[in-house]
């Protein structure tokens, strides 16, 4: 299927590695050019060197997105270079999850920051120029504990079901402007926490990944690859999808037993 990205251009936060990097690659193979969004330049720079075959063009913005300079920033540099924008991915954050009692009230602020205040601030700050393209799309990457709430997962599941809340709002708030707004809710899959945590416990990231998949009794019997991830957020932005918005899609490997 030819997603019809080619030429388009996509903002990703967190795009220097793991599930962002994924969409990237997706991205850039059909064509598509992308700015990642990480505070790390190393990492953007290394994500840009592994990109640049593809020959789209790939650019790079050091920034936090809990700084509303920082993001204003980083979505002025696609203003400049594109004229618009195709699609905003909101995908910067990390899991956090500990008892509800030791959560302290910096934790849930800093969590809130990152993982909702973060979005609604990068989505106000592109309409304008998300309403300039002819296909305009949000995704919003949250996760499967956004619809069930397993014990020792605060701050991270409440923001997360925040998250959704905020993608059914927006799709109504924002279809004037003909922008769909989505997301991904992810269940285990790959990413740069598995290799930290592997290396933890003295193992290696596929022993990790092995026990961790049948410790939480996932059907499909394994995890997930950043590049299935990238494949579903992709067509999810894609004027493929195009008749989709509001929708809050698993991509889990069936471990969620909310649909």
């Amino acid at each position: 299927m030819d997603l019809q990205v080619a030429g388009r251009g996509v903002l990703i936060t967190g795009g220097s590695s793991g599930l962002g990097f994924g969409l990237a690659r997706t991205l850039v193979d059909e064509g598509a050019n992308v700015l990642l969004v990480a505070r790390s330049q190393d990492k953007l720079d290394a994500a840009a060197h592994e990109l640049s075959d593809a020959g789209t063009q790939v650019l790079t913005v050091s920034a936090d997105v809990r700084n509303p300079d920082d993001l204003q920033g980083a979505i002025d540099v696609a203003g400049r270079e594109w004229g618009k924008l195709d699609g905003l991915v909101n995908n910067a954050g990390f899991h956090t999850g500990s008892t509800f009692e030791k959560t302290t009230d910096d934790e849930w602020q800093a969590d809130f920051e990152l993982k909702l205040l973060a979005k609604v601030r990068g989505i106000r700050q592109s309409i304008e120029l998300l309403s300039k393209s002819d296909a305009p799309a949000v995704l919003n990457v949250l996760s499967i504990y956004a619809r069930f709430q397993p014990n020792n997962s605060m701050p991270s599941s409440v923001y997360r079901a925040a998250g959704v809340a905020l993608t059914g709002g927006l799709s109504r708030d924002l279809a004037k402007y003909k922008i769909r707004v989505n997301a991904a809710l992810i269940g285990f899959i790959h990413s740069d926490q598995w290799n930290r945590a592997a290396a933890a416990a003295g193992v290696s990231v596929e022993e990790f990944e092995a026990g961790r998949a049948e410790a939480m009794k996932i059907p499909l019997g394994r995890g997930g690859t950043t590049q299935e991830f990238g494949d579903v957020a992709a067509f999810l932005l894609s004027p493929r999808a195009s008749y989709l918005t509001g929708t809050a899609l698993n991509v889990d490997g069936g471990l969620s037993m909310v649909v």
